[in-house]
C-alpha cells in the first residue's frame, strides 16, 4: 500500500514538473500559479484514466499506433484540462505541439527516474531485512 501512494505521488510529481516545465520553456503555453495543483491534479487524473483506455483501443483496432499512446494520452488529457480548468491556457498550435511534447517527455523520464531515487531505500530497506 505504501508503495502505490509513493508510486502515486510520483505521478503527481512527474505531472506538476511537466506542466511547469512546459510553461517555462514554451512561448503560449501557460499554467496559472493559484491554479496550479488543481491543474496537476486533473490532469494527472485524466493522464491515468486514458492510458489505459487507449492501450487497449489501439490494441484492438490500431495496432501500429501503441507506441503513440503516452503521446495521445498527454495530448487528449491537456485538451479535456484545458476544458474543465482555465489553469491551463495554450493558445496556439505551436503551442500545442511543443508543449504536448514536452509534458509527456518531462513526465515520460520523471517517471522513469524518480521511483528510483525515492524507492531505493525502501528496496534496500527489505533486502537488508531479508538478509
Amino acid at each position: 500500500m505504501v508503495v502505490f501512494l509513493i508510486r502515486a505521488l510520483i505521478f503527481l510529481g512527474s505531472a506538476a514538473l511537466g506542466l511547469w516545465i512546459a510553461s517555462l520553456i514554451v512561448d503560449d503555453f501557460s499554467v496559472s500559479a493559484e491554479g496550479f495543483l488543481v491543474a496537476v491534479v486533473v490532469f494527472a487524473a485524466l493522464q491515468s484514466i486514458l492510458t489505459p483506455w487507449f492501450v487497449v483501443m489501439t490494441r484492438k483496432y490500431a495496432n501500429a499506433l501503441t507506441g503513440a499512446v503516452g503521446l495521445v494520452s498527454t495530448v487528449v488529457s491537456l485538451w479535456i484540462a484545458t476544458l474543465i480548468n482555465n489553469s491551463i491556457t495554450i493558445k496556439t498550435g505551436t503551442a500545442w505541439v511543443f508543449g504536448s511534447l514536452t509534458v509527456w517527455l518531462v513526465t515520460m523520464l520523471a517517471t522513469l527516474v524518480l521511483p528510483l531515487i525515492f524507492l531505493r531505500n525502501r528496496i534496500d530497506k527489505n533486502r537488508a531485512a531479508t538478509a
